[in-house]
């Protein structure tokens, strides 16, 4: 079932697992959501990932057909799987690992009444934590991703035509995206958080607030999907953000870049310039054991000390992050807020997005991905960082 190339990495993985599952008291973990499944397998199917705190992982499969492997068993139904515990010598665990925060409630309670633990504790909790430390195969993926990230936005400009609107624009990279190898898939962690590809911001629009947790908004093109592009017609003056998935592996990168149409507002200029000054700071501070607060703190201040509070991170709603996690999933572990608890720790990567939204103009900032390693921060989203007027 299990890729040779993949081997090792989800050894680690596995180990990685059974280590906190002892620290837990744990007696196994089980796991049915597609990223979890994808992280603990390298492939996604339909069924069940079973890890005793000892012992070589299960998997209980019910589609597709065909996959094959050590300790790979079909089965239609989860009542099944006490039956097939007991036939290969596994033992019912007394403390249960399961997704509390990712399962329906139906699915959580059949699950509680299939094994009848005594105790169950949350899987999803322990698995963004274990994810949030990448292991050397993970980091691979997110370099290659980044490398085609940069080579789509270095087509950004031949995408643009004058007159088009923001979603034509949008469509046009959303093409190069696909065919320099974007999976399309755009995975996020938690409720309301539908996004298709990415998002591109393009005057007053960056202004509109969004019910979505990201940093930046947008009035969308419908009320039920409301972030993104409107439809705003890209006209002299105007900033326009783009801030497109990285999704050419399972490991995405995060990168936002700023275009304009002809020349923007001093003020824009500026507030692009601290950006850029933010990252320098936090490029020089951050080391294992800085705390992602103290990294936020450091924005704020900088920001004040410009007089651009009034533009930080959006103007008619806030958000109060700086950065985040970045994985399988684009929102992961650890976040840059100022009542972050967090420090962070060799092999993180994470996005650093520090953005103004200048009205009459546009949003203007930069984000890029970071690798945490034992001396600081190494950049892995490398292209023009300065506003590309169109």
């Amino acid at each position: 079932m299990i890729q040779n190339n993949w081997i090792n990495d989800l050894q680690l993985k596995w180990g990685r697992m059974q280590q906190a599952m002892q620290q837990m008291e744990a007696d196994g973990c089980l796991l049915t959501v597609d990223v979890n499944l994808y992280y603990t397998t390298g492939r996604i199917f339909s069924g069940y990932f079973y890890l005793p705190v000892e012992g070589k992982p299960w998997f209980f499969v019910k589609r597709p057909n065909g996959l094959k492997g050590e300790q790979v068993i079909y089965i239609r139904k989860p009542e099944q799987m006490p039956e097939l515990f007991a036939a290969n010598g596994l033992k019912m665990p007394e403390k249960l690992l399961l997704e509390a925060d990712e399962l329906s409630y139906n699915d959580y309670i059949r699950l509680q009444a299939v094994f009848q633990p005594k105790v169950t504790a949350n899987a999803t909790a322990l698995m963004r934590k274990l994810r949030q430390v990448k292991t050397p195969y993970e980091i691979e993926q997110f370099r290659i991703s980044a490398k085609q990230h940069a080579k789509t936005y270095a087509e950004v400009p031949s995408c643009f035509q004058t007159g088009m609107t923001d979603l034509e624009f949008q469509a046009e990279i959303e093409r190069r995206m696909r065919l320099n190898g974007s999976f399309g898939m755009f995975r996020a962690f938690g409720a309301n958080m539908d996004i298709f590809m990415g998002s591109v911001l393009a005057g007053d629009n960056a202004e509109t607030p969004s019910p979505f947790d990201f940093a930046l908004g947008g009035q969308g093109m419908d009320s039920s999907c409301p972030l993104g592009a409107n439809g705003t017609v890209l006209k002299e003056g105007t900033a326009i953000m783009v801030d497109m998935a990285g999704n050419y592996t399972a490991y995405m990168t995060d990168m936002t870049r700023v275009f304009s149409v002809g020349k923007l507002t001093d003020l824009a200029y500026r507030a692009h310039q601290t950006s850029l000054k933010i990252q320098s700071e936090i490029e020089n501070v951050a080391r294992p054991g800085t705390s992602c607060a103290e990294l936020y703190n450091i924005a704020l201040q900088i920001t004040e000390s410009e007089g651009l509070e009034s533009y930080f991170m959006g103007t008619k709603q806030q958000a109060k992050f700086i950065g985040h996690g970045i994985g399988i999933q684009i929102n992961e572990l650890p976040v840059l807020t100022p009542r972050s608890k967090e420090l962070l720790e060799p092999n993180m990567v994470f996005a650093l997005e520090p953005k103004y939204v200048i009205p009459g103009v546009g949003a203007v900032g930069i984000e890029n991905s970071f690798l945490v390693t034992e001396s600081g921060l190494e950049k892995i989203t490398l292209f023009n960082e300065e506003i590309i007027e169109l």
